[in-house]
């Protein structure tokens, strides 16, 4: 609070980050903390059936991710099919599918990798990336190829959504990566060590500690910052404020934030009701539809596998904060 950015990168609390790399055999040194310089980035924005999509831009791959995601289901009439139908489902998992193939290969630290932010983010390049869709089957991922998959990041990751009483919105997403990352705390100075290294490719083909591989635009270099999914987001409509919204969740915190904000355009949904409805996530690899219990009737569930999908249950999918 009081000495700003120096009070955490030099002086005493520098100190004794380095002491407990030197006990515990790490790496970094009083220059790396020295050296390292928070960046200011210009937020994602696009839109979607008029409301205004502000959210975060790369190193995170949530905010272009979140962008595409919405235009490529903008042209079908999701509202008319309803909430988790078949139809719905499955234009949704199949723009994840593709999404998430891009994410692998042309996302990463723009300071590093020349992201074609612009281009994925276009109506027309959605278009062109579902003309392989098909109703009757499900599209093999083994057919997506762009490229290897990033990494899979825990989903141990904390989001806050906050508005005042004068309208200022702030949707935060803060992460140590793995639950109390590193597991080790900074004797004497009472906070942990994050294991955030885990979401860069340690080289192409390589998997990391989620059995998920990564390409050549995540891959580590020095000052190089990882890619993420954290999808912080606030959306407008008209000019003023509408939702503010986000999720702990991996690689889950897209998707989740994407059908968040679906529910309550499309589908009519209250906050409240948005944020309970159960929700699903593909993301290319592994090749399955995961869903909370319940996301999907039984006829949903067989029409769907009919078509091709694998479909698996698991436990909670993110834990999404949200304001309208």
């Amino acid at each position: 609070r009081d000495k700003g950015r120096d009070g955490f990168y030099a002086g005493t609390v520098a100190d004794l980050i380095v002491s407990e790399m030197q006990s515990g055999g790490g790496l970094i040194s009083k220059k790396d903390l020295s050296d390292y310089q928070a960046i200011w980035r210009e937020a994602i924005t696009g839109n979607y059936k008029g409301y205004k999509i502000i959210t975060m831009p790369p190193p995170s791959s949530g905010g272009i991710a979140l962008v595409q995601l919405l235009k490529t289901i903008e042209p079908y009439p999701i509202k008319r099919w309803g909430f988790n139908s078949d139809s719905t489902v499955q234009l949704m998992v199949e723009a994840e599918r593709r999404v998430y193939a891009d994410r692998a290969a042309y996302l990463g630290d723009p300071d590093f990798f020349k992201v074609p932010q612009k281009q994925l983010m276009t109506a027309s390049y959605s278009l062109a990336r579902m003309k392989n869709f098909n109703w009757n089957q499900a599209t093999a991922s083994s057919l997506i190829n762009e490229g290897n998959l990033a990494p899979k990041e825990s989903e141990q990751t904390t989001h806050f959504s906050i508005v005042d009483r004068q309208g200022n919105a702030v949707s935060i997403t803060t992460t140590l990566n793995g639950s109390y990352g590193s597991k080790v705390v900074v004797k004497g100075a009472g906070f942990l060590l994050n294991n955030e290294m885990d979401d860069f490719s340690v080289k192409p083909g390589t998997p990391n500690m989620y059995g998920l591989v990564g390409g050549e635009a995540n891959s580590i270099a020095p000052g190089k910052r990882m890619l993420s999914s954290m999808t912080p987001t606030i959306v407008e409509k008209n000019g003023k404020l509408f939702m503010v919204v986000g999720t702990p969740g991996g690689s889950t915190i897209i998707t989740s934030v994407f059908q968040t904000i679906v529910n309550v355009v499309d589908f009519d949904k209250s906050m409240q009701a948005a944020v309970n409805a159960k929700k699903f996530h593909h993301q290319w690899l592994p090749d399955e539809v995961f869903t909370e219990k319940g996301a999907l009737d039984s006829l949903t569930k067989i029409r769907l596998e009919a078509k091709g999908y694998k479909i698996n249950e698991r436990g909670p999918i993110g834990r999404v904060d949200a304001i309208l």
